[in-house]
């Protein structure tokens, strides 16, 4: 059963530091006898710090004219212990002038107790001060499980969206790709290729997660056409051809980064570097290097994994045609990266490997 708030008050933790011991047993009896039950007690201000470093008090009640370490000098080594949160001190001291109570408050003080103590007013002073420190805690462990919610629901809705995502390009691929692991390869193979290209690890994981929509706009390809088994006519080729600019319509006009990124790979990434690609016939760098990192990926899995109506390419003939495409097809700078780091790349084919199903 929860505790109720008079129980949670009287069940405060509080420290009473004060170098007399006299002084200590007055103000400890005083909050007995209000029913406190987890009053800590020292004489001395060494001792007090050490039992802070312990475990942290919801109120100290603290003498300022102390030898060794005044209260001045035990704030200002109790505040860090505190964190963020306030150090929740009580002044005892018979000290009333101006200079002491301006260091005092400046220090962070909460309240002040002046001695000779009036114990009814000791009584009421640790009880407001211990309700408010009880507020205080309220709110922060309120704000907690608020932060905590918003973590998980941000965390649900990156779920979600990689979801979406990941369904939209297996639509995209799934009439003509029997796997479904080509966009899983081909996406980090251009995020490790990013990363060789200067990406920070932020931008090469954005590429990552749009590269699966690169061909989305197959989705809009009838067919008839997408399915052939034999060679396009020069009309179906225009057709097929049409999947760029199809990919960058479903993908345009998006506030999102990430669909922004898709965006820019979908209509760009069968550019090619000496300007015979398609669908704008862009030359050179005029192409987002997002499109030509996924056009050298994408030409190596297809052309490395075996389908039902093909075998794999021998390596060393993929790596034959990347060559010679360096400077035509591919940004030659590319090239050279992927090439040099062909045994990684290989580990990530590798790692996500076809399962072929038998052709009837």
């Amino acid at each position: 059963m929860p505790l109720t708030g008079t129980e949670r008050l009287l069940g405060s933790r509080i420290l009473i530091v004060d170098d007399t011991p006299h002084n200590v047993e007055i103000v400890f009896e005083a909050l007995d006898d209000a029913g406190y039950t987890a009053i800590d007690t020292t004489t001395s201000p060494e001792e007090g710090l050490a039992m802070i470093e312990a475990q942290l008090y919801d109120l100290i009640l603290l003498d300022i004219r102390m030898p060794r370490i005044d209260g001045f000098e035990f704030i200002k080594r109790a505040t860090p212990l505190y964190g963020v949160r306030p150090l929740p001190v009580v002044v005892l001291t018979a000290q009333i002038d101006e200079e002491t109570r301006r260091r005092a408050l400046a220090a962070g003080v909460r309240d002040f107790l002046t001695k000779p103590l009036q114990l009814w007013e000791l009584q009421l002073r640790v009880k407001n001060t211990l309700s408010m420190e009880l507020l205080y805690r309220e709110v922060s462990e309120q704000n907690e499980t608020l932060e905590q919610k918003v973590k998980e629901r941000t965390a649900e809705l990156e779920r979600t969206r990689h979801e979406i995502i990941s369904r939209l390009a297996t639509a995209g691929e799934f009439r003509d790709n029997d796997t479904g692991q080509h966009v899983t390869r081909m996406s980090y193979f251009a995020q490790r290729l990013a990363e060789l290209a200067g990406f920070s690890p932020k931008d090469a994981q954005l590429i990552l997660e749009a590269a699966p929509l690169h061909d989305v706009g197959k989705i809009g390809i009838p067919d008839a056409i997408l399915l052939k088994p034999g060679k396009l006519d020069p009309d179906e080729w225009e057709i097929m051809k049409r999947h760029a600019e199809i990919g960058g319509q479903i993908l345009a006009d998006s506030e999102s980064p990430l669909l922004q990124l898709a965006h820019k790979i979908a209509i760009t990434h069968h550019e090619k570097w000496d300007g015979s690609g398609y669908p704008a016939g862009l030359k050179g760098e005029e192409i987002p290097i997002e499109g030509r990192i996924i056009a050298v990926c994408d030409v190596f899995d297809a052309l490395s994994s075996e389908r039902p109506y093909k075998k794999a390419w021998p390596l060393e003939k993929i790596i034959a045609l990347l060559e010679e495409g360096a400077g035509q097809h591919f940004d030659p700078r590319l090239i050279d990266l992927f090439l040099a780091d062909l045994p990684h790349m290989l580990s990530i084919r590798d790692r996500f490997q076809d399962v072929l199903t038998e052709v009837a």
